[in-house]
Parts: structure tokens; C-alpha cells; sequence
């Protein structure tokens, strides 16, 4: 079932928590490569863009079994849309709410896998405290020897789209819409 989460989603940032390996591992999120942009249509024409950055995560991933865990916490006051008045409004109590909720969590409970590589992920996701189901679909999922980090490093790009309005996100609807596409970028770092 097709699930949509708003701006926050940070999550969903969340939901970058795909890592793949030929046995089981550990990753730590690279918060620098890692983030959760929301597009919103504005009075169905132009789209409105803001972006979240990733704060702390792990990802625990095992591809011969096809299992996955993964735990990752998004900066609710990171968010910004390039208009400082717009991200005033996304962090005051009538929406993101980010002085009591200073964060948006994804909690991964099922990884997909095509081969050895991540092709889905589902989960939770937590804004101003509301949990609702979400399903991330890999567009991009790679490994790397980070030349940086003298480790390896997987990740890619993960897509969902989502109802702000399940997480009470409910301001600007129908001016600004509801659906909500979530666009995350993730990488981590094997620990």
C-alpha cells in the first residue's frame, strides 16, 4: 500500500538505511552525504522544495538473508526551502513543532533486496510524534571503497510518496498539497 509523509520525512530521512553486503554488516550514517528532500505541489503549479539533513543513524543489513535494521534520526530544525520566512513557518509549533519535537525518526522493519542490492524499505516514521507506515523504493543502491573514509560505503536514492495529512501536517491543504513526494539521499559508512 502506497503511503505519503510531508516535508518532514524526513525521513525520512530516513530511510536511507540500505546497505548491501555479501554478509551481514553494520553502517554508520555519513550525515554529509545524507538527506531527506519534500516537494509539494503549490497551488497545483509550481512545486515547493525544502530539505532535511540527516542527524545520527545506524543500518544493520544482511543480503544472503535478505533481512535489514535500520534506526535514523533526521534534524527537524534543519529543514530549509531557500526562503527564510517559508522555514520560520515549517518549524513553528503549527507544523514541524521542532522545539518539542527536535527530531523526525525512520525505523526500518523490512528490506527487499534484487540480488544483493536494496530495492525497497519499510518502516515507520515518526513526526511530532505520530508513527505511520512507509515504503521507500530504491531508484539507485550502490557499494563503494570510500577513498576518504578507507572503508566501505553503500547507499543510494530512495523515493516515496506520502499523505502529509496522517501526520496532522495539515496547513497550506489545498493550496499546498497534501501529497507529498519524499526524496532520500543516504550514505553510510561500515562501522
Amino acid at each position: 500500500m502506497k503511503r505519503t509523509i510531508t516535508a518532514s520525512t524526513g525521513i525520512v530521512l530516513l530511510a536511507a538505511a540500505t546497505l548491501a553486503n555479501a554478509e551481514p554488516a553494520s553502517y554508520t550514517i555519513e550525515p554529509l552525504h545524507s538527506a531527506v528532500v519534500f516537494e509539494v505541489k503549490h497551488f497545483g503549479t509550481s512545486t515547493l522544495r525544502a530539505q532535511f539533513r540527516a542527524r545520527t543513524g545506524t543500518i544493520t543489513i544482511d543480503p544472503a538473508a535478505g533481512t535489514g535494521a535500520a534506526n535514523i534520526a533526521i534534524d527537524a530544525a534543519s529543514v530549509t526551502s531557500g526562503l527564510p520566512k517559508f522555514d520560520e513557518n515549517l518549524k513553528n509549533a503549527k507544523f514541524f513543532n521542532v522545539g518539542t519535537y527536535p527530531d523526525i525518526n525512520f525505523v526500518a522493519t523490512e528490506f527487499r533486496f534484487d540480488g544483493d542490492k536494496v530495492a525497497r524499505i519499510g518502516g515507520n516514521l515518526t513526526i511530532i510524534g505520530k508513527t505511520r507506515p512507509v515504503t521507500l523504493n530504491a531508484i539507485n543502491y550502490n557499494c563503494y571503497k570510500s577513498p576518504l573514509f578507507n572503508k566501505q560505503v553503500c547507499g543510494g536514492d530512495f523515493v516515496a510518496t506520502v499523505q502529509r495529512s496522517e501526520w496532522d501536517l495539515n496547513i497550506g491543504i489545498p493550496f499546498t498539497s497534501d501529497e507529498t513526494k519524499l526524496l532520500i539521499q543516504i550514505e553510510a559508512t561500515r562501522d
